[in-house]
């Protein structure tokens, strides 16, 4: 079991493999996915406080870079939980004022199949740490 402890949320115990938007959303956040994870509209989007994955997908790395996010945060579609990690969710459902959070992801990465590569080793990590709780790490949908 993989242990995902969620700033001002707590612990969530998942299996191994699953994917973090799953997993989050499984644990009860309210988590959002407009675009159905497939690293199109980085609204599943966290910010590590620790364990970060080295890795990332192709597709999650050209996202962020589009967004001018990469480094600021990582999409929890695009991650699997294979490691214990700590974590604040950046976008919520509730306070949204959409009608629903987006399609439901599949249980896989996708883009499927998946292109991994190595995270930019230049990027700040635990950019959650970093990042003030007064909301400005949080960005427009």
């Amino acid at each position: 079991m993989v242990r995902i402890d969620v700033d001002g949320f707590g612990p969530i115990e998942v299996e191994d493999g699953t994917r973090l938007v799953r997993a989050l959303e499984d644990g009860g956040l309210d988590m959002m996915h407009r675009c159905g994870g497939y690293a199109k509209c980085t609204t599943c989007r966290v910010a590590f406080i620790e364990g970060e994955p080295d890795r990332m997908t192709v597709a999650e790395h050209t996202r962020l870079t589009a967004k001018e996010l990469l480094g600021q945060a990582r999409l929890s579609c695009q991650i699997l939980c294979d490691h214990d990690m700590k974590l604040r969710q950046i976008l919520h459902f509730k306070e949204s004022g959409l009608s629903d959070p987006g399609p439901t992801p599949e249980a896989y990465i996708t883009p499927d199949p998946p292109e991994w590569m190595d995270a930019p080793p230049d990027l700040p990590r635990n950019v959650a740490a970093m990042s003030a709780t007064d909301g400005s790490a949080q960005a427009t949908i």
